[in-house]
């Protein structure tokens, strides 16, 4: 159990038994399920983390030039790639490193096709199953109007040629029904050229690692797509399953002001480094504390930028907080960490990792860091 005192503020601490936990169960459904489970570095790019992972996993999913380099260099295992459209300029050094490529169109796969087949990379069509029990639009990517995959619609089997394998994504930390709900859609649409390839990518969204996942549902699931089409291998590409509650966001009250309310004014931004609090949003769980009023004081949580909506909800908590109380964001490492920013030039957090009841600081930011990233 991390020692947060012993945690410099603010700071992303990741705990490796935790991890390790989660790759121990992917590593099952690999093994009972016949499946190959790959790291999504949009949710997880965790590197310091990938020679545990690598142990674990078949490699790495990237959607970006950056993110291949990153799986390439960093995880040194198989490279599947899938992006909405590539640019030009890129397409060549993506294809030296990667051993997958999914495209998200026939225009795109007919663009590329030619130096896909040269580098001899194994290529798939990102299919849309117009089906999905996602309930937050900006997080489905089988809703109406989709730019994510063909529809059957849409679909060509005369473009099929030299495609290998068939992928789609319609998840979002989701338990195994989903997937079988939304697998029955594209055997229903999609099966008649499933057979006709090597490969099959399931997606990320599988909440495989969560303590409520049905995780023998899903090893039926996989043995029973096996046995209707034999021979076609299963990819999972999860990304929070790796990282889900595996670490925490420290942060420090540096100010109490009053408004009708207390308000906490934190060493952190909720803005610029818990940006999905925001987006979704939703309301990020604080080690030891209660919904508003339950405990005797309440406080609205407030980040250190210039927004005005910088804040991340109103907690109550056993003891008044003062100036230096420690606040502690769970579970901030899967997709929270990957999309942190420099905005406003608040402190970033540093990143560490806990690990036989000791903590190791693998990354401080500075000012540098903040001046680089602009021009």
């Amino acid at each position: 159990m991390i020692d947060y005192s012993e945690v410099p503020s603010p700071c992303y601490v990741l705990e490796e038994s935790r991890l390790l936990r989660n790759l121990e169960i992917l590593s099952k459904v690999q093994k009972k399920g016949n499946a190959k489970i790959i790291c999504a570095l949009k949710g997880f790019s965790f590197w310091k983390t990938f020679p545990l992972v690598s142990k674990h996993l078949n490699g790495a999913t990237a959607s970006s030039l950056n993110e291949v380099l990153l799986a390439h260099q960093k995880m040194g295992k198989e490279v599947h790639v899938c992006a909405p459209a590539y640019m030009a300029n890129e397409i060549k050094l993506i294809l030296s490193h990667a051993t997958h490529i999914t495209f998200n169109s026939f225009s795109q796969w007919n663009l590329y096709k030619k130096e896909t087949l040269k580098k001899k990379v194994s290529a798939g069509i990102r299919i849309n199953p117009e089906y999905s029990s996602v309930e937050v639009d900006l997080y489905n990517p089988a809703g109406r109007y989709s730019r994510l995959g063909v529809t059957i619609k849409e679909f060509n089997p005369e473009l099929l040629d030299g495609i290998e394998g068939l992928h789609f994504h319609a998840l979002c930390e989701q338990n195994a029904d989903a997937l079988e709900a939304v697998l029955e859609k594209i055997c229903e649409d999609f099966g008649e050229w499933i057979p006709k390839m090597k490969w099959m990518n399931f997606g990320g969204g599988h909440h495989i690692t969560r303590a409520d996942y049905d995780v023998e549902r899903l090893i039926s699931i996989l043995n029973k797509f096996h046995k209707k089409y034999p021979g076609v291998e299963v990819i999972l590409e999860p990304g929070e399953a790796v990282g889900w509650q595996t670490g925490e966001l420290v942060s420090t009250v540096l100010d109490i002001v009053h408004n009708e309310i207390d308000i906490a004014i934190l060493d952190v931004s909720i803005a610029a480094h818990m940006p999905d609090c925001l987006e979704m949003p939703y309301r990020p769980m604080v080690l030891n504390s209660g919904m508003i009023w339950i405990k005797p004081h309440t406080y609205r949580l407030a980040g250190n930028s210039c927004l005005a909506g910088d804040i991340a909800g109103d907690y109550s908590f056993d003891k008044p907080l003062k100036v230096g109380s420690r606040i502690i964001f769970l579970d901030m490492i899967h997709y929270t960490m990957v999309k942190t920013t420099f905005f406003n030039g608040v402190k970033h957090p540093s990143i560490g990792i806990w690990k036989n009841n000791k903590f190791n600081l693998v990354k401080k930011f500075s000012y540098e860091s903040f001046r680089d990233k602009l021009s």
